[in-house]
């Protein structure tokens, strides 16, 4: 293959670098909120709560280790789009770093919403007063979103 056949940069294919390092930057950021975070420091460190708490020990136990995998999972798998990304074109820090930033406010927005106040698979905390944790937790959730998509929408590539 020559030069000559390599065919020109278009819009279509500088776009696809471009989303792969958004979509990197984001699975990164849910990964590291789901598995450090969330995980490490509120089912391990703090013992407040296991991913599902409508059981016994045993199964809580088995899910937080399900939940440890697939956070994981989605770590690696946004650093392998993110490998992709950058033997593709230069990666815009920056811009990754916002979508990093809106993945883990994306995740504790949805954890704190979806599984603690309407699917109820598990709380903050137990005997105690919710409206206080539920407040940080939602409330610095959504503030992480909102930063990560103000980022990305002031980094993003020229039309």
């Amino acid at each position: 293959m020559t030069p000559a056949d390599v065919p020109a940069p278009g819009p279509r294919r500088t776009g696809a670098p471009e989303r792969r390092t958004v979509l990197s930057g984001v699975l990164f950021g849910c990964g590291i909120a789901a598995s450090l975070i969330d995980l490490f420091v509120f089912h391990l460190l703090l013992q407040w709560h296991h991913f599902y708490d409508l059981s016994t020990t045993a199964v809580a136990l088995a899910a937080d280790g399900l939940f440890h995998a697939a956070g994981w999972f989605l770590t690696v798998w946004g650093l392998f789009l993110l490998a992709d990304a950058r033997r593709r074109a230069e990666v815009r820090w920056a811009r990754w770093g916002g979508a990093v930033l809106a993945g883990v406010g994306l995740f504790q927005l949805v954890d704190g919403v979806v599984l603690h106040k309407v699917l109820r698979i598990h709380q903050i905390r137990y005997d105690v007063d919710l409206l206080v944790y539920d407040a940080t937790w939602i409330g610095s959730a959504a503030l992480a979103l909102l930063a990560g998509l103000a980022v990305l929408r002031a980094t993003r590539p020229a039309r």
